[in-house]
């Protein structure tokens, strides 16, 4: 289980390019206009070995005071409920303002560690200016410059040192099978067309599915929970407040699920923010199923269709391309129970252990025939190799020079694992190091 850290604060204090930072990617639309960061953005990032997820907190009304107020509230209690740490970003030019006040008044009610970064510090006068945010009685504060990034070591250095160990999931849980999307792909109607019942409230306004809820499911002889998540969606009307927080619910179910059930609209096709759905649960290792819904209202389908949706979509999602995509539709209820035992599949290709001796004989036979290209005049050798003990798919491959073997070789040998042993629908690490 990764650990959520929420950056939370008024708009303009500099929390998206903190979050740039941390990520180490130009992500976060940052703009000094009040209120730029509209959605709620996601990314990973590690510290001395441990990794967190991170989440920037943005999108504010900019209308009247008091909704702008209400807005941060809301905004700050999310982060609060939803989020493992805190970091409350205020800025050292513009000191105290009330708005500060009002955030630091729900923090410390909060039973979160929260750390309080003072930022735009880059003199030493400011230095001392930041001894005013004392007063917020929330303690201890971390000078910063997030333009510059001095002063984010010490801060990542008390976060990292917070930090929960990943937890090894529990022998005896259930799998869990997240199913996420878009709103009104069909995600709330996919899992009643499986359990047969309206259990949750199905309409067409974008958005009903206001939180996660999970339920037990049978079939093929496995046991595992469904967990129907709050649509992920782009920009979010301020007055459907809690579907504008809906992010942060559904990135805690792809964190806290075993396999995502990926549901895409057939008629809106495979846009940015299924994307960003994908690229989240692959960066967080789960195992991913890709479902089309309402193929059946796809007009006049041509030989082709099919093949040329399949092949954007893994165009889109390269080079991680060894996913399963199904053809459903939940109406008419096609299909649904082939994407169960596709996402079952790639259950158990997350869980698979390869033996040492199995793994060596094949992998090494392989490398002996196509081994790594010389560079430089340097013969890269590859001795030996190994599944390593972790929840998901890691493999070492110890060689005498691992610097100088290329992404491409990397990408060949990740090709062969997953030509062998099939690790369909997973994601798989490969580490080359030195024996």
């Amino acid at each position: 289980m990764s650990n959520i850290v929420a950056i939370v604060g008024r708009p303009n204090v500099g929390k998206s390019t903190l979050f740039n930072r941390l990520v180490q990617r130009r992500d976060a639309i940052v703009d000094s206009v009040s209120g730029v960061t509209r959605d709620r953005h996601y990314g990973k990032s590690d510290w001395n070995g441990k990794e967190f997820s991170l989440i920037d907190t943005g999108g504010y009304a900019i209308g009247s005071d008091d909704i702008f107020e209400a807005e941060i509230r809301k905004q700050v209690q999310l982060a609060i409920e939803e989020a493992d740490y805190i970091i409350f970003v205020v800025d050292v030019v513009e000191g105290i303002t009330p708005m500060d006040t009002i955030v630091a008044q729900l923090l410390r009610k909060a039973k979160k560690p929260i750390f309080m970064a003072v930022n735009k510090v880059d003199n030493s006068m400011r230095e001392a200016d930041a001894v005013e945010f004392y007063n917020l009685g929330l303690g201890e504060h971390y000078t910063i410059s997030s333009i510059n990034g001095s002063g984010t070591g010490e801060l990542l250095d008390a976060l990292a040192k917070e930090l929960d160990e990943e937890e090894l999931p529990d022998e005896n849980e259930l799998p869990r099978f997240a199913v996420v999307g878009r709103p009104n792909a069909g995600k709330s109607s996919f899992i009643n067309a499986l359990i047969g019942e309206e259990r949750n409230i199905v309409t067409d306004i974008a958005g009903t599915t206001r939180d996660s809820i999970d339920t037990k499911y049978n079939r093929f002889g496995f046991e595992f929970n469904l967990v129907d998540t709050a649509g992920i969606r782009k920009k979010s009307k301020v007055k459907e407040d809690l579907e504008f927080y809906s992010v942060m619910r559904a990135v805690r179910a792809i964190e806290y699920c075993d396999v995502a059930i990926l549901i895409v609209d057939a008629e809106r096709g495979f846009e940015g923010q299924d994307e960003n759905i994908f690229w989240l649960a692959q960066k967080n290792k789960k195992g991913i199923i890709i479902l089309v819904n309402k193929w059946d209202l796809i007009e006049q389908k041509e030989t082709n269709t099919l093949r040329d949706f399949e092949a954007m979509v893994r165009k889109e999602v390269a080079p991680f391309t060894d996913v399963p995509i199904v053809f459903i539709s939940v109406l008419e209820k096609q299909r649904i129970f082939k994407a169960i035992e596709m996402a079952v599949e790639v259950f158990n290709n997350r869980t698979k252990r390869i033996p040492t001796s199995k793994l060596n004989d094949t992998m090494l036979e392989i490398i002996k025939s196509y081994p790594p290209p010389a560079l430089k005049g340097k013969f890269v050798k590859i001795k030996y190799c190994m599944q390593l003990p972790t929840p998901t798919p890691q493999f070492v491959f110890f060689a005498n020079l691992p610097q100088y073997i290329s992404e491409s070789y990397k990408r060949f040998i990740e090709n062969k694992l997953r030509e062998i042993y099939d690790f369909k629908g997973v994601p798989i690490t490969i580490y080359f190091r030195q024996k």
